[in-house]
């Protein structure tokens, strides 16, 4: 090649790279707050949680469960059960915050820990079957609530990993293509079991998943800012390519992550360009200190 056209090229590489960059670039800051509410049972209302009018908010109602609503509660193989607190979360309540404020969505999610202190198990009888029974009972859910998305926090599973990738991912696929959900997320945490879970979940359908809420208040009461801002870019490699949301607990903290270590890790991330955004555990929790971290924490998503 002669030096003409080597320096020809050079130039045409270089103006070629601004419009080449975005392709390669991975998820940056963005301004999407989530907050879970109703699992407690406290009273807490969606007009109570401070809604800041500059970051994209979701409710998530904790919890439907595929569980009878008797006592004690028994397994359904995917009928879907409303377990949240819906005397002060009913239709007409998702309604009426949707409508007061315009950057407010609010999604449903599934599973959970535990019902009547008892843990919630992954467990179905098959896989179509399953999806089945969970594609007809959560529609009808979401569309008499009118909600926007779902949220799959199973913690606890009676099925190896393939099985829960195929029921959840064939779940979610189904739930978008129909235009019954516009969304999608997955809260998984740092434990083996629960990881393999949802890495095979993510590895088959990391298609039709768009947040990882992941709990990073899990980890332990020790962990400093730097480890925090570490532990979230382990988890950023091990769902690759996802949007991942920062997070924290405003229950009892006294043996996990606390928030204020959580929201300097926040401020840490953003510095970076790497926070997508935050989600709080729990709305019922966060009543009782009149929802300042909430205030912190979406005043830090809004400040561009």
């Amino acid at each position: 090649m002669g030096l003409s056209k080597f320096f020809f090229s050079l130039f045409l590489l270089q103006s070629l790279l601004p419009l080449l960059t975005p392709i390669f670039t991975t998820a940056e800051n963005s301004n999407l707050f989530r907050e879970y509410i109703g699992a407690q049972f406290r009273d807490v209302k969606f007009s109570d949680v401070p809604i800041n009018p500059n970051v994209n908010f979701h409710f998530i109602l904790a919890f439907a469960i595929d569980y009878t609503t008797s006592s004690p509660p028994s397994l359904t193989n995917g009928q879907f059960n409303i377990f949240w607190d819906s005397a002060n979360l009913s239709p007409s309540d998702v309604s009426a915050i949707k409508a007061a404020n315009s950057n407010v969505k609010v999604a449903l999610s599934l599973g959970g820990a535990s019902v009547d202190n008892n843990p919630v198990y992954f467990k179905p009888s098959s896989v179509d079957s399953w999806v089945a029974n969970a594609v007809s009972s959560l529609t009808s859910i979401i569309q008499e609530y009118n909600l926007d998305g779902v949220d799959v926090d199973y913690e606890n599973f009676q099925a190896d990993s393939d099985t829960f990738a195929e029921c959840i991912g064939q779940l979610l696929t189904t739930l978008k293509s129909t235009g019954v959900i516009k969304f999608a997320s997955i809260a998984p945490f740092d434990d083996n079991d629960v990881q393999s879970h949802y890495e095979a979940l993510w590895a088959k359908y990391s298609n039709v998943i768009d947040y990882v809420n992941f709990q990073f208040y899990g980890y332990d009461s020790s962990t400093t800012v730097s480890q925090y801002v570490n532990y979230y870019n382990t988890q950023s490699s091990n769902y690759n390519g996802g949007n991942i949301l920062a997070s924290f607990t405003t229950g009892n903290s006294s043996n996990v992550v606390s928030p204020d270590t959580a929201i300097s890790a926040c401020k840490s991330l953003k510095m970076d360009g790497k926070l997508f955004g935050i989600f709080i555990w729990s709305a019922d929790d966060s009543k009782s200190q009149g929802f300042k971290y909430e205030t912190q924490s979406q005043d830090l998503l809004a400040d561009a």
